[in-house]
């Protein structure tokens, strides 16, 4: 099958469906409502306090879009050319909403980090993604500021300026003071030791999702082979002092935050290694790459790229790319050198319409 839905020409505004309007999906609505030559046409979400009202209110404009949010994804009755999907960290769970979105002929972009580089969480289902998204002619990408851009995607870019590659070693360092509070929940901040520890063993804390995604779309795109992905476990970040944020004070001694670290090895040699700090009281907010090559390489970005802010814009600016790109299931590997998209939309659609070859 053929997609039809999506741009054939330059002379249509390029549709979207929201799915998912939390947090993250109101971020990208908004920045979305700002953009020329793209419209929102539906949204979904079933949580009881937004299903059934209109998106504008939902997302806070103090204002009707004539977009009641729906249910559930078989409700829409629009067309649409791409699906931005922000529900869920992992796969499993995406899986289903991804099929059926396919279905309907839809590209999709999802905030799932499971999704930036599934293969290495189940070849299956990756593999059916991919095959019914090259049947339907559509694009599936999973991406974000991270994973999908700071720690990945820019190692790679970076990397083309290098003759040889030793090592790379990737850190983004975040106060947590200035999140919203359920990310300064995510991470324990306020928690005792014990208590965060406890939380990390039933997984009521995960910490960040996406290192081992990161590693292995660094190391397919740079060829290298590695003999091993792992992750240390999740540490939590004792306070040595009081520090506080708008909603949550920590004493010296308690939790303030965590600390994660993960290796890609070769030969019992960590080629790979990335490291991942947020918590309250951070001295200083920064995300640097130092490449150990010919020539090195040191950048890095102080203050650190927002979370929210910087993933709504990879998400949005990634929709042309993601139209654009052949069918199937791409990661930032695959796609079009991203950049931030800065006039009419519509103008950066190609004048075809997608095909399975």
């Amino acid at each position: 099958m053929v997609n039809l839905r999506g741009c054939e020409s330059t002379s249509s505004e390029v549709r979207v469906v929201l799915v998912g309007v939390g947090a993250m999906g109101c971020e990208i609505a908004k920045l979305l409502l700002r953009k020329k030559g793209v419209r929102v046409v539906g949204a979904v979400d079933p949580a009881p306090d937004k299903a059934g009202r209109d998106i504008g209110e939902v997302i806070g404009l103090n204002r009707k879009l004539g977009i009641t949010i729906l249910k559930d994804i078989g409700d829409l009755n629009v067309e649409a050319d791409v699906a931005i999907h922000a529900t869920t960290s992992f796969l499993n769970r995406a899986y289903p909403q991804i099929i059926e979105l396919i279905k309907r002929g839809f590209n999709v972009i999802s905030t799932c980090e499971e999704l930036s580089y599934p293969f290495i969480v189940s070849e299956e289902l990756s593999k059916d993604i991919d095959a019914l998204a090259k049947k339907y002619g559509v694009t599936v990408l999973g991406t974000g500021i991270n994973p999908g851009f700071l720690m990945d995607t820019l190692v790679i870019v970076l990397s083309t300026a290098c003759q040889d590659i030793k090592r790379i070693s990737v850190e983004r360092v975040i106060d947590a003071a200035k999140r919203r509070l359920p990310f300064q929940i995510k991470i324990g901040a306020g928690l005792s030791p014990e208590e965060f520890m406890l939380k990390v063993s039933r997984g009521d804390i995960t910490g960040h999702v996406g290192l081992k995604q990161s590693i292995a779309m660094i190391a397919d795109a740079l060829g290298l082979k590695l003999d091993r992905i792992y992750e240390e476990p999740i540490a939590p970040i004792i306070a040595e002092k009081e520090v506080k944020s708008a909603f949550i004070t920590v004493k010296p001694g308690l939790v303030a935050g965590l600390h994660q670290l993960a290796y890609g090895a070769i030969g019992g040699e960590n080629m790979i290694t990335l490291s991942f700090k947020a918590y309250i009281g951070a001295a200083e907010e920064y995300d640097s790459i130092i490449i150990d090559g010919t020539p090195p390489i040191i950048e890095k970005i102080s203050p650190c790229i927002h979370g929210d802010i910087g993933t709504a814009a990879v998400i949005v600016n990634l929709i042309p790319k993601v139209i654009n790109a052949p069918s199937g299931l791409k990661t930032m590997k695959d796609i079009q050198l991203p950049s931030a998209i800065l006039g009419d939309m519509k103008l950066f659609i190609a004048k075809r319409s997608k095909s399975l070859f």
